[in-house]
């Protein structure tokens, strides 16, 4: 009787999976891709943040999802935890963040705290202690792992625009595929913001977007919470932020003040700064010296894996930075162990992506501000238009691999000459050319192929 109800225990669960397993290949099942611009704004009263639809078919095929916060100088994006890890690239601006992790010290401190008596006990909350807080930059990547709480502050001059990646199919989640924030301050959730839903999405899919912000303690016990901060009730109640109509980015009335090394210090790496915690979190994509392909007339292409910022390998996602010159070609490829996500920081490209059945499922301009999902081993191809094109791209793979189909090292320079000629019914000094025509790895000049026509 036991290894009859193990077997159907077993026989069941093997159902599930396969039935979980079909569903996801069948949102994969994709003919048509479009280049998504976002769905709905919310705004706050230090800046907003726009949304893309994560329920579009290929967000749902890849797991993933996208948001952009536009904050503004002095605004404060509120402390929040995500329930999947998240990649940021920023945009425009800088800034400060922090991230915390539970169970690791504050090894940031005003001061050496020697007084612990009764009577100066209010001098020892006029000092400060908190985890390790940061600068940031344009062309900066920073990765923080699922559950890690977090902050941003635009203590810079200009408005400071990041886009936030969520890998919300990650081993990390064992949720839904729904985003969710979780945020320890505020209430993002206020009648205001719901409206906003609501206008913008519509009631079904507003009731749906509500679920991703919100504050966890404002649906906690007033007398719970002050006994847990050992506080009195009144100030125990400003946790729950229920009168707060400010949103998620609130505008600090003074200038933050933080506890916080010279910029030349944090840029300093060692072996001991990559324990669980004080892991090296960023990395900048944007420096040309940087880039590991380089083209002086094409452009250049720079990756971000597992290699060169270890915590990659932890959150199981990589990052990537392009910038095309006018017309410039980055060579038709595929990603082996990867679905990408696109997000075109300047200019504009001409966008190819094609499925297994040779359909093209998207063929057509990608700009400024959309995003575009390219699945795992679906073929792309980009050319820059007249004011050239750059991105950034968010994989779902710690070291996320290229194949591409001309160049160099491309598959079809690897195969025979006579494999080349029979395939596509060419003569043998044709394949040749196909062949060898292009020396160049990844970034091609068009020009260059006019010439050798």
């Amino acid at each position: 009787m036991g290894k009859l109800s193990l077997s159907l225990l077993s026989f069941l669960l093997l159902l599930g999976l396969g039935y979980a397993f079909t569903e996801q290949q069948g949102e994969c099942q994709l003919s048509n891709i479009d280049a998504r611009e976002p769905s709905y704004r919310v705004q706050s009263e230090g800046g907003q943040t726009d949304f893309w639809d994560n329920h579009n078919n290929e967000f749902r095929c890849a797991g993933v999802s996208i948001r952009r916060h536009i904050i503004q100088q002095r605004g404060l994006l509120l402390p929040v935890y995500h329930n999947a890890p998240v990649l940021v690239y920023v945009v425009q601006g800088r800034g400060t963040y922090g991230v915390v992790t539970s169970g690791c010290v504050e090894t940031f401190e005003s001061g050496q705290q020697q007084q612990f008596s009764r009577e100066e006990r209010s001098q020892r909350f006029r000092e400060d202690r908190h985890q390790k807080v940061e600068e940031f930059q344009k062309g900066d990547v920073i990765a923080i792992r699922a559950g890690d709480a977090h902050w941003v502050y635009n203590d810079g001059d200009q408005e400071l625009v990041v886009v936030v990646f969520h890998h919300n199919s990650n081993f990390a989640n064992q949720l839904d595929q729904n985003p969710r924030s979780f945020f320890l301050a505020g209430n993002p959730g206020n009648e205001q913001e719901e409206e906003q839903y609501r206008r913008l999405r519509g009631s079904k899919r507003g009731q749906e977007a509500q679920s991703e912000l919100g504050n966890v303690f404002s649906g906690l016990d007033d007398e719970l919470l002050a006994e847990a901060f050992n506080v009195d009730v009144e100030t125990a109640r400003k946790l729950r932020g229920q009168n707060d109509e400010r949103g998620h980015i609130i505008r600090a009335e003074k200038s933050i003040q933080l506890i916080q090394p010279h910029r030349s210090r944090q840029e300093r790496h060692n072996g001991l700064e990559e324990t669980f915690c004080s892991a090296r979190v960023k990395e900048n994509l944007d420096r040309a010296s940087r880039a590991d392909f380089y083209n002086p007339r094409a452009g250049r292409f720079s990756t971000l894996n597992s290699f060169n910022l270890p915590i990659l390998s932890f959150l199981q996602l990589s990052a990537s930075r392009g910038v095309l010159h006018r017309n410039a070609i980055f060579a038709p490829h595929w990603y082996t162990n990867a679905h990408s996500l696109i997000y075109a920081t300047r200019g504009a490209s001409r966008l190819q992506i094609v499925n297994h059945r040779g359909q093209a499922v998207f063929d057509g301009q990608v700009r400024e501000g959309q995003v575009v999902v390219v699945p795992q081993n679906f073929a792309v191809v980009k050319q820059a238009e007249e004011q050239g094109f750059e991105w950034v791209a968010f994989n779902t793979n710690e070291n996320a691999a290229i194949n591409t189909l001309s160049g160099r090292t491309s598959a079809i320079r690897g195969l025979p000459v006579d494999v080349v000629a029979n395939a596509y019914q060419l003569s043998r000094e044709e394949a040749q050319r196909i062949k060898f025509s292009r020396q160049e790895t990844l970034i091609f000049n068009a020009n260059d192929a006019r010439r050798s026509a």
